[in-house]
């Protein structure tokens, strides 16, 4: 069976009478060399069950159809419904859900997935990348890869080493190895952006192999540090966490950092010892 889409992204829309909006962040991925280039990254076979965020006008999920077992592409606007159907007609490994992804849970979206596992492969709206990401990894129900097209200064944002690191860049290398595949023309996309775009790839650790133990713990340290990322490590520390500044200052060096860092110089590994050196608040 033949799953690519044949008609242009504007001629279909045209004919369903949707207009890209742009408060969706709605620039949808069409070109069949990116498309395969996407799904390559994932490493896409026939074993494996996938959800797309944001299928749009169905370019990517024809794609990831040909390959998977199944796939499951979650679709906030209501009016791509009818588009969507149309276009994937005879998939019959692929099903459409109407929602937002960011209040599911997955365990219930992905019933399939609880015991095989699953991956992300999508084109997800620029504007809410960050609380996409973070919802996927904070889930019971966790993805082995993530490979999604964003904005590129947010990959970059994502890669980064110490010394340029985000509070979006601890969140995600907390649970993955980043890996930017590829920058995407904006004419690969319908309407084109006016941002440059990216293909990233997001491999999962295993619980054991990341940074620290207690996620909860762990972020907790590290947003109070981020809050007032300007301020000396240890002035933005005793403001986040109600502490003495004296108490942060002795635990700064007791987890070998200079209390006059500022929070983008640490590393992963810099802020796991640091959160053992504060108190826990759970006890």
């Amino acid at each position: 069976m033949d799953t690519a889409v044949t008609e242009r992204p504007g001629a279909l829309l045209r004919r369903f009478g949707v207009r890209p909006k742009k408060s969706l962040g709605q620039n949808f991925l069409y070109d069949p060399v990116w498309l395969q280039r996407i799904v390559a990254a994932g490493e896409v076979g026939p074993q494996d069950v996938v959800l797309e965020i944001g299928p749009g006008t169905g370019s990517l999920t024809c794609s990831l159809a040909a390959v998977a077992r199944e796939v499951v592409a979650i679709e906030l606007d209501e009016r791509l419904l009818p588009l969507l159907a149309h276009v994937l007609q005879g998939c019959e490994n692929v099903t459409v859900v109407a929602g937002d992804i960011l209040q599911r849970d997955l365990r219930q979206l992905l019933p399939a997935a609880v015991h095989s596992g699953f991956k992300v492969v999508a084109n997800i709206p620029y504007y809410i990348t960050g609380q996409i990401v973070r919802h996927l990894l904070q889930s019971d129900l966790r993805a082995a890869l993530l490979v999604l097209s964003v904005q590129r200064e947010v990959a970059d944002r994502m890669a980064a080493d110490a010394g340029e690191m985000s509070m979006l860049a601890v969140s995600v290398q907390f649970y993955c190895s980043v890996q930017i595949v590829a920058c995407i023309p904006a004419g690969a996309f319908y309407p084109p952006p006016e941002v440059d775009s990216a293909v990233v790839r997001l491999a999962v650790h295993p619980q054991t192999a990341r940074p620290h133990p207690a996620a909860r713990r762990f972020f907790r340290v590290a947003r109070a540090g981020f809050a007032q990322r300007r301020k000396q490590l240890q002035n933005a520390l005793a403001h986040g966490l109600t502490l003495p500044r004296e108490q942060t200052a002795v635990a700064l060096r007791a987890a070998g950092v200079d209390p006059r860092r500022r929070a983008q110089t640490l590393s992963l590994h810099e802020w796991a010892r640091l959160t053992d050196c504060l108190p826990d608040p759970s006890h």
